[in-house]
């Protein structure tokens, strides 16, 4: 087995990194030639780096990269500050969603692919018809106008819930959504929820990135837990 991590040198991606290799998996990581990485990455056995811009990688390579590949994680997002929410590329997620499916879908696989999308509790599963208030409605409407990487996230996901669908024999995919994301040093006791229990605006939940990875790492290596979530957009939230 062989997974392919993009963003992995973020915060919850290089978590996830952490979990495959306690778990002896072989990885593959695609980072910015800028980015800042552990030391112990370097030289491990398990590990390939590959220094490339997302951004600007085109299908034919991508296609090499994810062909010995068993399983894709997403762990892209937008930086915090003003170029990350406002700046280019707008649609990294997205993009990122389109270069990988479109390389995979070329690639003669016997089995198909598992992609893994890390997403946000504030976007709706619309199979599920999820349903909003008015006010909640409105303050969305106001994100995707005014705050990129809201109507990025939702571009995504939607993405693979419409281009590539449930049926596709080459890619199966799980949108994962965390709400409010902390940061915790141990994995701890969460929930998996087919959708909110709480408003993502109004009465946020929380969600630790460690257990979003533990729970990304074990979609990828467990098949009874892939069976259960496969083509779904479980909710993760941290139990009190």
């Amino acid at each position: 087995m062989k997974t392919l991590i993009l963003g992995a040198s973020g915060a919850t991606g290089k978590l996830l990194v952490e979990q495959l290799l306690l778990a002896e998996q072989n990885i593959k990581v695609v980072i910015r030639p800028t980015a800042q990485i552990p030391t112990f990455w370097q030289n491990h056995a398990n590990l390939e780096i590959i220094s490339a811009e997302i951004s600007k990688m085109k299908t034919v390579l991508m296609k090499e990269i994810v062909s010995d590949c068993n399983s894709v994680a997403v762990c892209l997002g937008h930086n915090l500050n003003f170029k990350g929410l406002f700046g280019k590329p707008r649609r990294l997620v997205t993009d990122a969603v389109r270069l990988l499916t479109s390389s995979i879908l070329k690639v003669q696989n016997q089995k198909p692919i598992k992609l893994v999308l890390m997403n946000t509790a504030g976007n709706r599963n619309r199979d599920l018809k999820e349903s909003i208030s008015v006010s909640e409605s409105l303050i969305i409407t106001l994100l995707r106008l005014l705050l990129p990487p809201h109507l990025d996230n939702e571009l995504a996901a939607e993405y693979l819930r419409k281009k590539i669908g449930k049926q596709n024999n080459t890619i199966e995919w799980v949108v994962v959504r965390p709400d409010s994301l902390i940061d915790e040093t141990q994995v701890s006791q969460y929930s998996l929820l087919p959708s909110p229990n709480t408003s993502a605006i109004f009465k946020p939940g929380k969600t630790s990135r460690i257990n979003v990875a533990h729970f990304m790492a074990d979609l990828i290596q467990k098949a009874d837990l892939w069976n259960k979530w496969e083509g779904q957009m479980p909710v993760i939230y941290n139990q009190i």
